[in-house]
């Protein structure tokens, strides 16, 4: 058996961002050698998250403003969590869009259904934080 493990890191410029890692993940599959198997992407922080879908502005758009009504940010007092930090709504954020995929790896890459992309998403930015690619197979 193969496996790879490696981490990507992300330091964002803005509070909330979506990231496509597609690209970066496939080079490391390819980088495994895994012909046949499975590759986890995993949010290795409480407030970012790792989802698969559509890289489409408008979609994404459409996931802030979602999310904002889901979890606003304002007013912080709302939040129990907001003792000395104001980002509780990042964390119910990251609860909605989750924390891993899986996706399987057929001859050699990643094994997508039509328009899926992998993205990382932030929801409390301008700082440090990975996230761990983990490939296994054959």
């Amino acid at each position: 058996m193969k496996t790879l493990t490696q981490e990507l890191w992300f330091n964002t410029k803005k509070k909330h961002q979506f990231i496509n890692i597609t690209p970066e993940v496939e080079s490391l599959v390819k980088k495994s050698g895994v012909k046949e198997g499975l590759c986890l992407v995993n949010a290795m922080h409480i407030t970012s998250s790792i989802f698969i879908n559509d890289d489409e502005k408008g979609l994404h758009q459409d996931f802030e403003t979602w999310l904002e009504k889901l979890a606003p940010h304002e007013p912080v007092s709302s939040y129990h969590h907001n003792v000395g930090e104001d980002n509780a709504d990042a964390h119910m954020k990251r609860q909605i869009m989750g924390r891993e995929v899986v996706v399987a790896i057929t001859n050699g890459a990643l094994h997508f259904g039509p328009w899926e992309q992998i993205f990382y998403g932030e929801f409390d930015g301008c700082r440090k934080k990975r996230v761990l690619v983990k490939i296994i197979g054959e």
